[in-house]
């Protein structure tokens, strides 16, 4: 089965279709952040920090670092958050920006085997996009619209998909190495948002074999209770076949959909991990669970 891996200095994150889903944290981006945009423009990053410790604190794996803020030097502000959040964390990182000056100045920077996020359909982009990502050997995201903008019909959105991992290989990088965000479309204004993206992650998995991710919010955009929302698509995506999501992992319901359809996908062993995340200490501080299969032991 396909694995994408991804990797820091220190660490490496498997995304694949047998492997725990990965959350890549998505708060280290100045877009609608006016407070953050101004820092970072101004060369003040300690939110930037604050906002990647926060992150893998919560269960992030990876992180997404952008730096899209108007009138301001892109390559420069992007290559200095990455250093930043290299120092102060070891999970690798998804380098985003539209910029291919910006991508490049990150990919330069970056310690590791990065994921790039991204690159779209449109023959322009991919004849910028796919040659940067196999100089530095890393991993990139494949968005599935183009030049006709982006499809309500799910097939479309494949056939997007499928013309980017192919023209991928034709630079060297491997179907591995592509991972497709079939796109998350806002349900309250596009009933049939979600089932188009179940379906086209099935299709992708089963015939091209690649990973996939989307930004997960967008699908609750303009609800209420929008995590609530986060978390039944996240949970219904997983149990068809998508393997990462780019959101916030400071919503406490999201990380528990997620955790809890890793166990009831057959992908967290013992429930390990959701024991260790979610486990009440006993009365006397010890590991209630290690006591609690002790007291097992003695039954039998």
């Amino acid at each position: 089965m396909t694995t994408t891996t991804i990797s820091s200095a220190k660490q490496t994150v498997r995304i694949g279709f047998d492997e725990p889903f990965v959350i890549i944290g998505e708060r280290i981006n100045p877009t609608g952040r006016k407070i953050l945009a101004q820092e970072m423009k101004e060369g003040d990053f300690s939110r930037v920090e604050a906002d990647a410790l926060a992150q893998v604190g919560a269960g992030a794996q990876m992180l997404d670092v952008n730096a899209g803020i108007p009138l301001a030097d892109e390559p420069a502000i992007l290559a200095q958050a990455i250093k930043l959040v290299q120092s102060v964390t070891d999970v690798p990182l998804s380098i985003d920006s539209s910029i291919i000056e910006a991508l490049e100045a990150g990919l330069a920077v970056y310690q590791g085997k990065p994921l790039v996020n991204s690159v779209t359909g449109e023959d322009e982009v991919l004849e910028r996009v796919l040659p940067l990502v196999a100089k530095y050997s890393a991993a990139v995201v494949a968005i599935s619209n183009d030049e006709t903008g982006i499809s309500e019909d799910p097939d479309e959105r494949f056939a997007v998909a499928k013309k980017i991992v192919e023209r991928a290989q034709d630079y060297g990088i491997p179907y591995s190495d592509v991972i497709v965000d079939p796109l998350v479309m806002p349900i309250g204004a596009i009933n049939t948002a979600g089932v188009q993206v179940m379906h086209v992650v099935k299709r992708l998995r089963e015939e091209l074999r690649v990973n996939t991710t989307c930004g997960a919010s967008n699908v609750s955009f303009g609800l209420p209770n929008r995590n609530g929302i986060n978390s039944a698509f996240l949970t219904m995506s997983i149990s068809a076949g998508m393997t990462s999501a780019i959101t916030n992992p400071l919503h406490s319901e999201v990380m528990q959909a997620v955790r809890g359809a890793d166990v009831m996908m057959g992908k967290d062993p013992d429930c390990a991990s959701w024991i260790k995340a979610y486990r009440e200490p006993s009365a006397d501080g010890k590991d209630s669970s290690r006591s609690g299969r002790r007291s097992r032991r003695r039954a039998r």
